[in-house]
């Protein structure tokens, strides 16, 4: 059953060279035709996935504080209808911090958005011209500033790692973003991606990434301190005050079943992955012609099930509990996940043991995609037959 929500926004005033999420830049959009469409899209997965209160609902993006505040209104009065709200539900929107999009932070609150996160990502301005940003840095710490008093809870992004970055200039801006006071933060190395900008001037040498080693000793310093500020990493890159993470993003790395809607939203219900139409226009269509926006709808083995499962849950600091994800997919552990492999990285010093629970060390996190594989691919003695 459904306990979480996803709505996708997929419109931003301009495409960062190192976004690689499924944004478009668009001269105009019809706000009531997409009205239409994410309704329409949103019920069609409630026929499917209803009978549970939702825990949380996120707008994502593309860019959803550019979303009419009366359209936003309108998704979460029908979200409440359809699936009914469980008590303290977040409902979260990531929002820029231009001047035009934090003069609709009252309007937003007052639809029911009772937490924001800002896409701050650099507190020095020639960082954000890099990064492609549209605001500056007075700007967003105005934006900051009006978010805290209209939201319940606020929460800010910076990117890290950035070319020629040394020790001493980020660990100056994080602590200039420690002292703005927010419950959460969410603290992203730069990676270059496939496809974007930053990829084509990478490769056409315009600028060369720092490189692993630096990077690597700036993330474990960060965690550190961020431990030490009393925000610490519940997630690889997530931070936060005791009992402010986010309940959205914890249902992801928990495993739990959400529903995603709009242009290029995945969701999994009921062991089944769904996939949107990612081009705006592929979407609409898709709705007109079948009141709904999917472009694949797979039944997933459960065996596929727990490897995702432990993928997503070793991202988080508490890792997984094994054998209680197998009964709950019921699977047998031992058939998907190598004992030797956990035993030698633990050995190691990048895995812990504790009870029926398997963690990633500090040192581990750095290696995270690696483990998850490895540990995944039991050796032929443990091979069932």
């Amino acid at each position: 059953m459904a306990r979480a929500l996803y709505i996708h926004w997929p419109f931003c005033l301009s495409k960062c060279p190192y976004c690689d999420f499924n944004s478009h830049v668009r001269a105009a959009v019809d706000a009531d035709e997409w009205r239409a469409a994410l309704l329409a899209d949103m019920r069609h997965e409630a026929e499917l996935a209803g009978g549970e209160k939702l825990t949380s609902i996120f707008f994502g993006g593309g860019t959803p504080s550019l979303m009419p505040p009366a359209l936003v209104g309108a998704l979460l009065d029908e979200a409440q209808r359809l699936w009914g709200f469980a008590p303290g539900i977040e409902i979260t929107l990531e929002a820029n911090p231009t001047s035009i999009e934090a003069g609709n932070f009252a309007a937003l609150a007052g639809a029911g958005i009772n937490r924001v996160s800002l896409g701050i990502q650099a507190l020095e301005d020639e960082a954000l011209h890099f990064l492609g940003r549209e605001h500056s840095v007075p700007e967003a710490l105005r934006a900051l500033e009006i978010a805290q008093t209209q939201f319940a809870r606020v929460s800010f992004d910076l990117i890290y790692a950035r070319p020629n970055q040394t020790d001493a200039a980020w660990f100056a801006e994080l602590e200039r973003a420690l002292a703005l006071g927010t419950e959460h933060l969410s603290l992203y190395q730069l990676t270059i991606e496939p496809g974007t900008r930053f990829a084509t001037e990478v490769r056409r040498g315009a600028f060369t990434p720092l490189d692993e080693e630096a990077a690597a000793r700036l993330f474990a310093a960060t965690r550190a301190r961020m431990a030490e500020a009393g925000l610490p990493a519940y997630e690889v890159s997530n931070h936060a005050h005791l009992g402010c993470e986010s309940a959205h993003n914890l249902a992801y790395w928990h495993y739990r079943d959400f529903v995603g809607i709009g242009p290029g939203a995945h969701g999994r219900r009921g062991g089944v992955a769904t996939v949107r139409h990612r081009k705006p226009e592929n979407f609409l269509g898709a709705i007109e012609r079948n009141g709904q926006g999917i472009v694949e709808e797979r039944p997933l083995p459960a065996s596929e099930q727990f490897e995702e499962a432990v993928m997503m849950g070793l991202r988080l600091n508490e890792g997984i509990d094994p054998d209680a994800l197998a009964v709950r997919l019921g699977v047998n552990a031992g058939d998907h996940l190598s004992s030797s492999r956990v035993a030698l990285f633990e050995r190691e010093g990048l895995l812990a043991t504790d009870g029926a629970r398997i963690a990633l060390t500090e040192d581990g996190m750095l290696l995270l995609d690696r483990i998850a594989a490895e540990i995944l691919t039991p050796s032929p003695a443990e091979a069932p037959a």
